[in-house]
């Protein structure tokens, strides 16, 4: 009667838990099992599942260890051969015989119509552990190929025993124009939505940086130079912005639709995403069945500029500025206090023998540490403080700022500002509150740690503001402001 009893109630948490989704009062963040949620983490190369070497247990234990609540995941219709983009610890491209994918393999061709069953295996396993821990995972499905991925993947019919095309430009792959490619992606994304439905702490991602293989647009930052002399030069993708085709938003359409199609005759739905391209863009292509919008290597100003979708805005790669850990901290906390409500760094430490983070030679284009994780949770632990259903970025509260760059937002009670000083000087900070009583807080935003409390009343306005120096040092700070 026990047994039975405790197999109904584990059916029934099964069948009654919430996925992932959007807060109902504040669509810009998140609503996980019953709580707002923001989401913000630092994470390994997207292999962890595809590589036997990695060891994804002690992996997400680190992430959990670390307070971070999120994880990137590829899984399986692209990954990268040893020594790919120069990197020499990449946890995306395995040893040929640790490379573990969605296919049986036959000699030496997949079969795409036979599932690997210990994929499957492992795949549960690795969410189970994920959702324990309360680690958000994004299920990337697809990739860009970057020209050299396509000759090796098990959808090019060199590798496959399904007839699929073997002359095909790896542009044409991710579009609707792949001939019969497409029918083994739908496959490929009807099983693995079919698999996870089960869980609830994952949102789809429909495919990784869809800019890179088919574009139609270059948008030259710099003015004096001109798109076509990039391309001679060596096609510097920094100074561009890659705006992906309309072949390849027309795919994406499907395969929104094939994710909606199979979980309609399931227990759950999950949230979609759309990577949309690096840096920042008015977004064009606002689906309805698209909840979350994401950049890689984002301006902070991408939040502002399509704030009004009132849907989440995410910065999900990091990388390609050096190694140093102020840079990727203050990415971090410029994006999140714009209004992002989801943060990823791409975190080069975690390699495979080093799956809690700590190396320290890898060969890689960014950075990554423990220190640098613990920074993140304490921005992470900041925003926990507001109340989500009323956050928004505010700058009506601030006047003008002497010696840093500032970064707001309010809640119904609450008003943080983040500050980058320019000196060792003391800053100026100008407010205009409401007429009433302040709990005032200084912290250093780099190690949490409280600077300075009190207390203040205050009659301000706009034309006599309230006046606040900050502690002086370089250290960027965070002044908060609670109502009494």
């Amino acid at each position: 009667m026990k047994k039975n009893l405790f197999f109904f109630l584990l059916l029934h948490q099964v069948a009654f838990a919430q996925p992932l989704q959007l807060l109902p009062e504040n669509p810009h963040y998140f609503s996980y099992q019953g709580k707002p949620t923001v989401i913000v983490g630092s994470g390994e190369h997207y292999g962890a599942l595809m590589n036997l070497d990695f060891d994804f247990e002690n992996y997400l234990n680190a992430i959990h260890k670390d307070g971070l609540n999120t994880t990137r995941l590829f899984m399986g219709a692209y990954y990268e051969l040893p020594g790919a983009f120069g990197i020499e610890k990449n946890t995306l491209a395995p040893k040929p015989d640790k490379l573990l994918l969605p296919w049986t393999k036959v000699n030496d061709k997949f079969d795409l119509n036979n599932w690997n069953e210990a994929y499957f295996t492992r795949l549960a396993a690795l969410m189970q552990q994920a959702q324990k821990l309360g680690i958000i995972v994004e299920i990337t499905l697809f990739s860009s190929y970057y020209g050299a991925g396509w000759a090796y993947h098990p959808f090019n019919g060199n590798n496959n025993s399904n007839d699929t095309p073997t002359n095909l430009v790896h542009s044409k792959v991710n579009t609707l124009e792949n001939g019969n490619i497409l029918v083994f992606q739908e496959k490929y994304v009807k099983k693995l939505v079919a698999v996870l439905n089960v869980f609830d702490n994952f949102y789809f991602e429909i495919q990784n940086e869809p800019w890179a293989d088919s574009k139609d647009a270059l948008l030259v930052w710099n003015d004096y130079i001109q798109a076509e002399d990039l391309k001679i030069s060596g096609n510097n993708w920094r100074n561009m912005l890659e705006v992906p085709s309309a072949a390849s938003q027309a795919w994406h359409q499907k395969v929104a639709d094939w994710i909606i199609e199979t979980e309609k005759g399931l227990p759950k739905r999950h949230l979609i995403s759309h990577n949309i391209s690096n840096f920042k863009q008015p977004i064009t292509n606002n689906n309805p069945n698209i909840s979350i919008f994401t950049f890689h290597y984002a301006h902070p100003e991408v939040v502002a500029m399509n704030y009004e979708i009132n849907k989440p805005i995410g910065f999900n790669e990091t990388g390609f500025a050096g190694r140093s850990d102020a840079t990727y901290r203050r990415q971090a906390w410029r994006f999140m206090m714009s209004g992002g409500s989801l943060f990823n760094h791409l975190d080069y430490s975690y390699t495979v023998d080093s799956e809690t983070g700590t190396d320290t030679t890898n060969n890689a284009p960014g950075g990554g540490s423990p220190a640098l994780r613990q920074q993140f949770n304490v921005l992470k632990k900041v925003l926990a403080q507001f109340d989500l259903k009323t956050l928004h970025p505010e700058k009506d509260f601030l006047g003008h700022i002497e010696g840093a760059f500032a970064y707001s937002m309010r809640d119904a009670t609450k008003f943080v500002v983040y500050l980058e000083p320019l000196s060792e000087k003391l800053v100026l900070v100008r407010l205009k509150l409401p007429k009433g009583t302040y709990q005032l807080t200084w912290m250093n935003a780099i190690t949490g740690e409280t600077v300075k409390k009190e207390r203040l009343k205050t009659v301000s306005t706009i034309k006599n503001p309230l006046l606040l120096t900050s502690p002086a040092n370089l250290d960027e700070k965070v002044l908060l402001l609670e109502r009494q």
